[in-house]
């Protein structure tokens, strides 16, 4: 599987520590990988140049950028070189004193395995020095049976028969997409393939399954698969387009198999990651939801208020507005309707055992951590119980004669993270109102004085920062936090 675009685009990080500063040239680099029956496997090696750093001149009354553009392609792991080129890249002549991005595309042949692409750019109308970046590129050796192309998502396509255009793709002009970021304004993803070898397939058809997956869940999104039956032939090229205008916030793959007429999977899957952020409330479609009896069954109605507000530990900050526009609203239809939205949307097909598995854990936090002014979810231990699952391991110290009652938290893995920590103390000394004092966890609150808080108790002087004369300063603590 090839990397996804975030870890892809690395010329910029990896051209110079200057290459971020200001009137400092950026460029994005990618690539694609393709088979011709004819010629072989080949990548385009796709290039998109931010207009605001380059420097553009006035050339017959319209501005004009120019770029030396040097590609060095060398095999891993020998370091042989395979390919070079060097040449003046000159921009589309622009009109406006409002000048864009432009792009370009150096096709390759490259046969199967493991190459580096050294990649070196000058802004010949500047004063820029050269940057120079390199790119891995991984060429798959599965292209004389059923396979297909990488996924090309395009900014533009459209249909053109120009064959000296470096982005000509089976009769369309399609200038690529290189950054795989859909913000809410962006509402679809035309994208390009090619099917390889499918007359090879013994069968007078075949089919295509397009999937979206989130990879937080692993579950397919409802509303966003496509299967279309196809006759088999050499090269089969797709051009399509996803409306993605109702597919809520997160990370995702686009996936697409060559299946069988038993829907078994012939050949590799091919995917694009991309993310997508997503703000329209979810209030605006809550009215179109179905009542699903199964899932409503869970929730009985003096409960409904209570199980909405329980999404907000779990729910993004666009989302947690729609909720609470919705309890305002007083609507036992409506905040039916948008506890099943919100968990369709996040779980997919799985929605109802999702959400009765979240049930549990709401009740969990409640007989745990409730008080006499907060419900479980509302604490600080009950959203963070909720928001990452239960801990590994958890210090309890309810008592010490230096230090508030505290508890440690341990996490083994949270997502991408390994062995964080939260700490929650009791400075009230009443209701099981534990705070959260410190986390190491990214996005959590962070404060290195924790211990200095937890003392505060046997501290006289009321600063977190005088700790003379306490020679219990920390007491356990820190043991219990180092501990793995």
């Amino acid at each position: 599987m090839k990397k996804p675009l975030l870890v892809i685009l690395t010329l910029l990080i990896l051209v110079s520590n200057s290459f971020g500063q200001k009137n400092q040239m950026k460029a994005f680099i990618d690539y694609k990988s393709y088979y011709s029956p004819e010629q072989g496997p080949y990548i385009d090696l796709q290039f998109q140049y931010a207009a605001y750093t380059i420097k553009f001149t006035a050339v017959d009354s319209a501005l004009q950028a120019k770029i030396a553009v040097s590609t060095i392609v060398t095999s891993q792991p020998s370091g042989d070189t395979v390919y070079t080129n060097a040449f003046a890249l000159e921009s589309p002549r622009m009109r406006d004193s409002i000048v864009e991005d432009f792009f370009d595309n150096i096709r390759i042949p490259l046969q199967p395995g493991n190459y580096i692409a050294h990649v070196s750019l000058m802004d010949l109308n500047g004063k820029d020095k050269t940057l120079d970046g390199q790119l891995e590129i991984t060429i798959p050796d599965h292209f004389t049976k059923v396979s297909t192309s990488d996924i090309l998502v395009a900014e533009v396509a459209s249909p053109s028969n120009n064959m000296e255009s470096p982005f000509q793709k089976s009769g369309y002009e399609i200038i690529p997409r290189i950054s795989n970021f859909y913000n809410q304004y962006m509402t679809n993803i035309p994208y390009y393939v090619e099917l390889y070898n499918t007359n090879l397939i013994q069968d007078s058809s075949f089919g295509l399954r397009q999937q979206i997956v989130s990879t937080q869940t692993n579950q397919v999104m409802p509303g966003f698969s496509r299967f279309t039956k196809i006759k088999p032939s050499p090269v089969v090229p797709i051009l399509r387009n996803i409306d993605i205008s109702k597919l809520p916030s997160g990370s995702y793959h686009l996936t697409l198999e060559i299946i069988d007429r038993n829907s078994k999977t012939i050949g590799q899957t091919t995917d694009y990651f991309f993310e997508r952020i997503n703000d329209i409330e979810l209030a605006e479609t809550v009215d179109e939801i179905i009542l699903d009896p199964a899932f409503q069954a869970s929730i009985t109605d003096d409960s409904l208020k209570y199980y909405l507000a329980s999404l907000i530990p779990i729910a993004r900050p666009a989302e947690v507005k729609s909720i609470i526009k919705t309890l305002k609203a007083n609507s036992p239809d409506l905040c039916r309707k948008h506890i099943q939205q919100f968990w369709v949307q996040t779980s997919g097909a799985n929605a109802t055992s999702q959400w009765l598995i979240y049930k549990k854990n709401v009740i969990l936090v409640q007989q745990n951590y409730g008080n006499n002014f907060q419900d479980g979810f509302e604490t600080d231990r009950g959203r963070v119980f909720l928001q990452y699952g239960q801990p590994n391991t958890i210090i309890v110290r309810e008592t010490s004669p230096s230090e508030y009652p505290y508890e440690i938290w341990h996490y083994y893995k949270i997502k991408t993270f390994s062995n964080k920590r939260f700490v929650f103390y009791n400075p009230d000394l009443v209701n099981n109102a534990y705070r959260l004092l410190h986390s190491d966890m990214v996005g959590e609150q962070q404060n290195y004085k924790w211990q200095e808080m937890l003392v505060k108790r046997n501290n006289s002087s009321n600063s977190v920062d005088n700790t003379e004369g306490n020679s219990q300063y920390g007491g356990n603590s820190n043991y219990y936090y180092k501990q793995d």
